[in-house]
């Protein structure tokens, strides 16, 4: 660890003990326990989102969209449909619903990152996804993770996502003295290995110097399945331990069952773990015969460089491209017949 760290380090140990905030302190404690129990950590992959910089707003980028999709062209949809919906929905200003229409003329033939509307830039934001991992396997829920305040079993389920709105400055303080060290040592991570194709890693060791800074965006919940050849995660990823919690019980009681045509007996056995699952209250691992589903904590980090956060990476695979997702709408608002 170089000067500049332990100086950085040592600054944050000072801000934590003059704030003498048990709360906070039992949380560092948390943190400081989950780094000796899970000392590696595990990279999923890139995922991808959408961050706008708006005058009008401030002078930092802010994510608008969640940076949780697997390949970069999905964000690409999601920005298409960002702009069409606002000139759909949001404006009645004929030139503005154009210009929005024009950036949406655009997403549908080009693969794009990033586009600029009305002194607005919205662009392709790029992440990478990783868990802590130790003995055992990947990290479950902290202790001191926030649970919502409805921690029900029943009824609607879509829990909002925490990443729109959070600012993607990495100077802005992380609370908690591990986070920060986390955030100071992740400025060297690049992909390694040969399981990493060497386009991929030239490309990381390149962000690495393009972009320097770091952003650690809110931490998440997802369910992993563990089988003989390892974990691999089976859900998306949620805002609180229950959410994910409440993610796996509706999957081994609905969407499994018919997703993958349980027979009789797998229904009544996932059925069975289910129900003893949700007894539990806050158990983090369920298990189906031979197969463990756990609820893991996992982590995302963004680049960000000079001009903001980093985009997609060359390197970067999508298995489709752009498309029409949308009816062609004219300038006064009106949805054209044919499309």
């Amino acid at each position: 660890m170089g000067d500049d760290w332990k100086q950085q380090l040592d600054q944050l140990h000072a801000g934590l003990v003059q704030r003498d905030d048990p709360a906070e302190l039992v949380t560092e404690a948390d943190a400081v326990d989950a780094s000796y129990r899970y000392p590696y950590l595990a990279v999923r992959g890139p995922v991808f989102g959408i961050a706008v910089l708006d005058p009008a707003a401030g002078p930092h980028w802010r994510v608008v969209k969640p940076v949780v999709d697997g390949m970069a062209q999905q964000a690409r949809d999601t920005l298409n449909s960002l702009l069409w919906f606002k000139a759909k929905d949001d404006t009645d200003d004929r030139a503005e619903r154009r210009d929005l229409l024009a950036a949406v003329a655009i997403l549908e033939r080009r693969p794009v990152n990033e586009l600029e509307v009305r002194g607005v830039r919205y662009r392709v934001v790029r992440g990478d996804e990783f868990a802590r991992t130790g003995d055992d396997g990947l990290e479950p829920p902290r202790p001191t993770d926030p649970e919502p305040a409805d921690r029900s079993w029943t009824g609607r389920h879509n829990p909002p996502s925490a990443d729109p709105g959070f600012t993607l400055d990495p100077t802005e303080d992380t609370p908690g003295l591990m986070s920060s060290a986390l955030k100071l040592g992740l400025r060297e991570f690049t992909y390694t290995g040969a399981r990493f194709p060497a386009d991929v890693r030239k490309d990381s060791e390149r962000a690495a110097h393009t972009h320097p800074g770091i952003v650690l965006l809110p931490v998440g919940f997802g369910v992993a399945e563990r089988r003989e050849k390892g974990w691999r995660p089976r859900t998306a990823l949620m805002p609180t331990p229950h959410d994910a919690r409440r993610m796996l019980y509706d999957a081994m009681t609905e969407s499994w069952p018919l997703l993958h045509k349980f027979d009789p007996e797998e229904r009544a056995a996932h059925a069975r773990a289910a129900e003893k699952f949700k007894a539990a209250g806050h158990a983090n691992e369920a298990r189906v015969g031979d197969t463990l589903y756990r609820i893991c904590r996992t982590e995302r980090l963004v680049r960000v460089g000079p001009d903001g956060p980093e985009p997609p990476r060359p390197s970067d695979v999508d298995s489709y491209g752009p498309m029409k997702m949308h009816p062609t709408m004219d300038e006064e608002g009106r949805l054209l017949p044919g499309d």
